[in-house]
């Protein structure tokens, strides 16, 4: 007679949940869109210690660019990182979104104490120039290409 086989296990029940170093001091990465916000908290190594986004508190449509979805979004994920012993944080923003300032203090009236505020938004701070420029300025485009950004 067969013997019954034993069910698989499933991937849920088989996957071990990872355990991340908390140090006293980390980073918290806020990306700002304009369709959503996500807020990672993360050691000085970049592991990444709790997160959260407008779309997982419920929030959806225009609904989730707004400046009170990212204060909760961040009240969210600070909790979780206060819980786990993160004490001190230093802030990257990115991204052109509404809830960045709200998002910044949120985590500052959690409990976590905001040691600096670094904007790494990713935008030309001269004008672009050319990689052939003496033949580009040859097309008689110039001075065009200070005012069309899309076609570099």
């Amino acid at each position: 007679m067969a013997k019954p086989q034993k069910a698989q296990n499933s991937a849920k029940a088989v996957a071990k949940k990872r355990v991340v170093k908390v140090d006293a001091a980390g980073e918290v990465r806020i990306s700002a869109t304009f369709n959503n916000i996500i807020i990672s908290f993360t050691n000085k190594s970049g592991q990444v210690i709790s997160w959260s986004s407008a779309g997982k508190m419920g929030f959806k449509g225009s609904k989730k660019n707004t400046p009170y979805a990212a204060q909760t979004a961040a009240a969210d994920a600070a909790k979780t990182a206060l819980d786990a012993g993160l004490k001190r944080v230093e802030v990257f923003v990115k991204g052109p979104g509404s809830g960045r300032e709200g998002a910044i203090r949120s985590i500052s009236q959690s409990g976590i104490e905001v040691i600096s505020i670094k904007d790494v938004r990713r935008f030309p701070t001269t004008d672009a120039v050319h990689p052939n420029k003496e033949e580009y300025n040859q097309t008689g485009m110039t001075g065009f290409h200070n005012r069309v950004t899309h076609l570099f």
